[in-house]
């Protein structure tokens, strides 16, 4: 099962290392690191749901992973030195910290946090490369679903429904479909009121464990 970085390092270390940057909010759809460029710095995001995405030589995009509240997020390109090898982009509006790389590095020194970040380094990059296998063999579907599943899980909320801050051109992007099959793919779901299209942009998902069991039918 995958665990948080919070969830790694402990509620105390987090705190200290919330404390190392101000808060700042990041509206929805802005970058908060792109690839290529060097790891300045680490995010540490407090609230909200970010998309890692990996960017193809054409200039084609594939969602690699979704992740929430409790994150740190370009923490490899920090500690390996190298240039950031995905992009992050805020799903929803963020609540971030942005902790400079000199700082970042000596509070994993001092408080012993280099061989855990590491085995959970590890333990993403195998979770992005299930998520490419998806992208890779699925049929439209499930990949939707599985992306859709992917948002609904970091969700920073506990309503019923969960609003899903992407335009259906964007989902297809994120998945390598076209528009006109993620629009086929949703068409059921919508019909049975498991989403709807949210008002202000978007998807609105109602039954994503419904969504995704008519998807794995259509196998």
């Amino acid at each position: 099962m995958y665990q948080s970085h919070l969830a790694v390092i402990g509620e105390n270390l987090w705190s200290q290392l919330r404390g190392l940057a101000p808060m700042r909010v990041r509206p929805a759809r802005s970058v908060l690191l792109r690839q290529g460029d060097p790891g300045t710095h680490v995010v540490l995001l407090a609230s909200g749901s970010t998309l890692v995405t990996l960017t193809g030589p054409n200039g084609e995009r594939a969602l690699l992973a979704v992740r929430g509240p409790g994150e740190l997020l370009g923490e490899l390109a920090v500690l390996d030195a190298q240039p950031r090898s995905a992009s992050v982009i805020a799903a929803e509006s963020c609540r971030v910290h942005l902790i400079p790389a000199p700082e970042f590095l000596s509070f994993v020194e001092s408080n012993g946090l280099l061989n855990p970040l590491l085995r959970h380094a590890i333990a993403r990059v195998r979770e992005s490369e299930a998520v490419r296998l998806e992208l890779a063999t699925a049929c439209v579907p499930v990949r939707l679903a599985g992306a859709l599943s992917r948002l609904v899980d970091a969700a920073s909320t506990n309503r019923s429904a969960v609003s899903v801050r992407l335009t259906q051109e964007e989902l297809s992007q994120m998945i390598g479909a076209s528009r006109n099959a993620v629009g086929t793919a949703i068409k059921p779901w919508r019909e049975e009121g498991w989403l709807e299209t949210d008002p202000g942009g978007g998807l609105l998902i109602h039954d994503i464990t419904s969504i995704e069991a008519h998807a794995r039918s259509t196998m």
